[in-house]
């Protein structure tokens, strides 16, 4: 069977395995000076859930496959750390979990941001309707509403979707 959960703290390292397995496709993408092994550390995912990281999982047959965070900041929502293993890629569970977080917004505006080189992943937001914002407006928007080195800031794209 097929659902879409909302994650508790007993699924902790079920959410750190899809986010390490997925991820593996930044790696030799995405500056070397940013990729880290493991990509997200058991710290940084406690760290992420105590900022207010709501996350909701894909299970199939009692096994999450996909994950993708949701987390409202001041007069928006972010879309956060929505990852599906490898080989649950192309069955359209980044496309499910992505609906359902929109759906949860609270605000007339969603953002998300990713790695300027994961064109994929641009692409794959640019479907759902999201549309890049300039360079000028990305790096304001990453500094207000994110918690990232400056390196990382250079190194991404936000991209926006009303309501």
């Amino acid at each position: 069977m097929e659902i879409i959960r909302n994650l508790v703290p007993s699924d902790f390292t079920s959410i750190l395995r899809v986010i390490n397995d997925a991820a593996q496709a930044y790696k030799g993408v995405i500056p070397d000076d940013r990729w880290k092994e493991p990509y997200m550390s058991a710290e940084e995912l406690k760290q992420e859930i105590e900022a207010g990281v709501k996350f909701f999982g894909w299970e199939e047959d009692d096994n999450l496959v996909g994950v993708g965070g949701i987390q409202p900041i001041k007069d928006t929502t972010l879309i956060r750390h929505t990852y599906v293993v490898t080989e649950y890629r192309r069955k359209r569970i980044g496309s499910r979990l992505l609906e359902h977080l929109i759906s949860l917004a609270e605000t007339p505006e969603v953002l998300v941001g990713t790695w300027a080189d994961a064109t994929w992943a641009i692409r794959f937001y640019q479907r759902h309707g999201f549309k890049l914002a300039p360079p000028r407006e990305k790096d304001s928007l990453l500094r207000t509403y994110w918690s990232i080195p400056d390196r990382q800031i250079e190194t991404s794209v936000v991209l926006k979707l009303r309501v």
